[in-house]
């Protein structure tokens, strides 16, 4: 998950209501502040765009022919417009979600001796690395049934095809190809790593994602990377298992209907 995107961020700095700081810029009247100026500087810099004077003179003239244009949008009533209306929903749900997911990163630090135990974990599971399968349904009746329909010799990779609701697998007949189970969020590496080749899961498996049904079409020994060089990628890998805590916490203190 991308904690911040400029184009979103840039949408969401419009909706800001500011009450202190100095203005970079006023365009008809409406003020430009100063941090929102900073903020998207920060961002920038961040992504590895130098910071020089000709670089804030162009966000700054960016700024202003932005403001300029929402105005005139306003003025032709395009903010009216449902599906406008919508987009900047969206762009204010994002915002909001990142700043979340931020905040739940900063709450849960993740400790270097933390990520030595990960990669101890890891590289004790996984021995091995799997090329794999997998049908992801909505509900777990629906994978029953197609577990059962499995059972009577239907094909893997045409339900893969027909049914599974993971748009990056269901194309190539729910294929995964070579990975090691610390590659997948715990339940489904769990359950890959129990499976020997050819053998698929009797029953489904539940995450996050929704339920799975897994199958192991080949097995081979795995080359792990030394600590140093996957040290970035755990710690990464520990931040977002805490974010999707959080998030599987507030789905389940919430009403969905």
């Amino acid at each position: 998950m991308k904690l911040l995107r400029t184009a979103v961020l840039a949408a969401g700095l419009a909706m800001v209501a500011t009450a202190h700081g100095q203005n970079i810029a006023k365009v008809n009247g409406v003020a430009i502040p100063q941090e929102h100026f900073d903020l998207l500087i920060k961002n920038l810099v961040a992504q590895g765009r130098p910071d020089s004077p000709e670089m804030r003179d162009a966000i700054k003239q960016q700024m202003i022919n932005r403001e300029l244009m929402v105005q005139e949008a306003a003025r032709r009533g395009l903010n009216k417009n449902p599906e406008t209306a919508a987009r900047l929903s969206f762009s204010r749900q994002d915002v909001l979600s990142n700043a979340y997911v931020q905040d739940v990163v900063r709450a849960n630090p993740v400790t270097e001796d933390a990520v030595k135990k990960e990669y101890e974990r890891i590289k004790a599971q996984s021995a091995k690395e799997y090329k794999t399968r997998h049908i992801l349904l909505e509900k777990e009746d629906e994978a029953k049934d197609i577990i059962a329909q499995l059972k009577k010799g239907a094909s893997f990779e045409k339900l893969a095809a027909e049914k599974s609701i993971d748009p990056g697998s269901k194309v190539n007949g729910g294929d995964l190809d070579w990975s090691m189970p610390s590659r997948f969020v715990k339940p489904f590496g769990d359950a890959m790593a129990k499976l020997k080749k050819g053998q698929m899961t009797d029953t489904p498996v539940h995450t996050n994602f929704g339920w799975h049904i897994i199958r192991v079409d080949d097995e081979r020994a795995a080359k792990l990377p030394g600590f140093d060089e996957a040290k970035a990628q755990l710690q990464q890998a520990l931040q977002n298992q805490a974010v999707e805590k959080a998030i599987a916490d507030l789905r389940a203190k919430a009403k969905i209907e």
